[in-house]
C-alpha cells in the first residue's frame, strides 16, 4: 500500500486535530492537490512534458527549487525502472517521496519541548518582527499551562516599540508572571533577571522573547550569544530549546530567514505560523530540506488552541487529500 492510500484509510475517520489540519491547509490544498489532479487528467501517459509541469507545480507551491528538482529526478528514475506510465501512480509515488524526504532530512522528528530533569527548562524564541512571535509565545505558554506546568515569560525584545507591552497583555490574560526591563535596555540583563526569578520560584518553563533585527546580523549574533551565556550560568543547560518562528505566508523568504538565524544561533525547532493564510503549503518541506531542523508546531488558525504539534501524516493528508477530494 502506498502512502497515498494509507493516508486516505488512516484518516477516513477524522478527529478534531485532523479536521484542523484539513481546514488550515485548505488554501494550499486547492493550489497543490487540485493542480496535481488537473495535470494527471490531461495526460494518458506521463512524458517529459508531464514531469516538467509537475516540477513547476512543486516549485510554485514553495517546495523549493532544489528539493523539487530532486523529487522529480527520483520519480523519473523509479518510473523508468518500474515501467510506470500512469499519472495517478506517479502522483502517489510523489507523496511517498515527499514523506521520505521530510523523515530523513536532518534531526529526528520530535514535537513537545524536552523538559530538564531538574530545575527550570528554558525556551529561547527567535524570529523577525511581524511573523507572529508574541502570539506564538502566548500559545505555547497556554499549551504548557494546560499541561500543569508553571510558565514564566521574559520580555527580551527590548528594542521594538510595543513588544514588551504586547507580552505583558498576554501574561495578564494567561495569569503568567513576566520579567521586563527598560525600553532599549540590555536583553541579556532581562534574561538574567528571568533566570534568577525562575530558580527562586521553581518555574517549570521559561519562555524568553528576543529581538528580531535580522538586518544587523552581527549585533544579533552577539546579543543572542550573550543571552545564551547568561542563561547557561544561572540554569544548567539553558537554553534547552531554541525555536524559530516563521510566517508561512512569506514563502521562500521564510526559508532565507531560517538560514540566517541558523547562522547566528543553534535552532532545535521551527514553529510555522499562519499556515491557514497561505496557498503555498510546501514551505514546510522546503525548510526541512534546507535546514534539517524539524517543524515542531504549526499554526492552523487564529484561535489560541490552533497551535498544534506538527504531524507529518496529517500535514500530507491536509495538503493532498482533505475534504471533498475523491479518487
Amino acid at each position: 500500500m502506498g502512502l497515498f492510500s494509507f493516508l486516505r484509510d488512516k484518516f477516513s475517520k477524522k478527529d478534531k486535530t485532523t479536521e484542523k489540519y484539513e481546514k488550515g491547509l485548505s488554501k494550499s490544498r486547492a493550489n497543490f492537490a487540485s493542480r496535481l489532479d488537473a495535470l494527471s487528467k490531461r495526460y494518458a501517459e506521463v512524458n517529459e512534458d508531464y514531469f516538467e509541469e509537475l516540477e513547476q507545480i512543486l516549485i510554485e507551491s514553495d517546495v523549493g527549487v532544489s528539493l523539487s528538482l530532486r523529487l522529480i529526478e527520483q520519480l523519473l528514475d523509479k518510473s523508468e525502472a518500474e515501467g510506470i506510465k500512469e499519472p495517478a501512480k506517479i502522483n502517489e509515488m510523489l507523496v511517498d517521496e515527499m514523506f521520505v524526504s521530510y523523515a530523513t532530512s536532518g534531526e529526528a522528528i520530535e514535537n513537545e519541548i524536552h523538559f530538564a530533569k531538574e530545575g527550570p527548562t528554558v525556551l529561547l524564541v527567535v524570529g523577525v518582527n511581524g511573523v507572529g512571535k508574541t502570539t506564538s509565545i502566548a500559545k505555547l505558554a497556554l499549551r504548557y499551562k494546560n499541561q500543569g506546568k508553571s510558565v514564566l515569560l521574559v520580555a527580551g525584545d527590548t528594542f521594538r516599540a510595543g513588544a514588551v507591552e504586547q507580552l505583558k497583555v498576554w501574561a495578564e490574560r494567561l495569569h503568567c508572571p513576566i520579567i521586563t526591563g527598560p525600553d532599549g535596555g540590555d536583553p541579556a540583563s532581562v534574561a538574567y533577571d528571568g533566570a534568577r526569578y525562575a530558580n527562586e520560584h521553581h518555574i517549570d518553563l521559561v519562555i524568553v522573547d528576543t529581538a528580531g533585527r535580522l538586518q544587523t546580523k552581527k549585533n544579533l549574533m552577539l546579543e543572542l550569544g550573550k543571552i545564551n551565556r547568561v542563561l547557561g550560568k544561572e540554569i544548567p543547560g539553558a537554553p534547552h530549546e531554541s525555536f524559530l518562528i516563521i510566517d508561512a505566508t512569506t514563502g521562500q523568504n521564510g526559508v532565507v530567514q531560517a538560514k540566517s538565524f541558523k547562522e547566528v544561533t543553534e535552532l532545535t525547532g521551527i514553529v510555522i505560523t499562519k499556515m491557514d493564510g497561505t496557498s503555498k503549503g510546501g514551505i514546510i518541506l522546503s525548510i526541512r530540506d534546507e535546514l534539517g531542523v524539524p517543524v515542531r508546531f504549526i499554526g492552523l488558525g487564529e484561535k489560541m488552541e490552533d497551535l498544534e504539534e506538527f504531524d507529518l501524516d496529517k500535514y500530507l493528508y491536509g495538503l493532498l487529500l482533505g475534504k471533498n477530494h475523491e479518487d
